[in-house]
């Protein structure tokens, strides 16, 4: 239990800069948009899941996207997710796609809830979601948005 209450923090820890930085007051011209999203995977020191979403913006604009997510590092587990991701940084919806870095720790078991944010340039992506399965692991990866 402990060692899933410290993956937890240091989770929490690398994504708290990231965080700060995307609750900046918008650039003019900016829009908000918000992926509804499912994700299924499974890791053992090779992680990988994949799913689709649908992204919708403040300016009217809609898409719906493929999802996957490949890294690896010391991680095990099988999961299926549901959530929203919210991006920010971007004028046009065109910009989510495209690959985003990732990196954080995560345990979890039967039914747990967690999030990320990861980044692409200036884009930046929120995603919680909640979910069932088990994981535990550090972990380092990309994750690519298309259409």
């Amino acid at each position: 239990m402990q060692i899933a209450r410290n993956l937890a923090l240091a989770a929490l820890l690398a994504g708290a800069p990231m965080m700060y930085a995307g609750s900046a007051q918008a650039a003019p011209g900016e829009i908000t948009c918000r992926m509804h999203f499912d994700l299924h995977g499974w890791s053992i020191f090779y992680k990988t899941s994949s799913g689709s979403g649908n992204v919708t913006c403040s300016n009217g604009q809609r898409m719906h996207v493929n999802l996957r997510s490949k890294g690896g590092g010391l991680t095990f587990g099988k999961s299926s997710i549901s959530g929203i991701g919210r991006f920010t940084g971007i004028f046009d919806i065109k910009e989510i796609l495209g690959t985003y870095v990732t990196g954080g720790a995560h345990a979890g078991a039967v039914k747990s809830a967690g999030g990320t944010v990861m980044t692409k340039g200036n884009v930046a992506l929120a995603m919680s979601g909640k979910g069932e399965g088990w994981t535990l692991g550090v972990d380092f990866g990309k994750f690519t948005i298309s259409r």
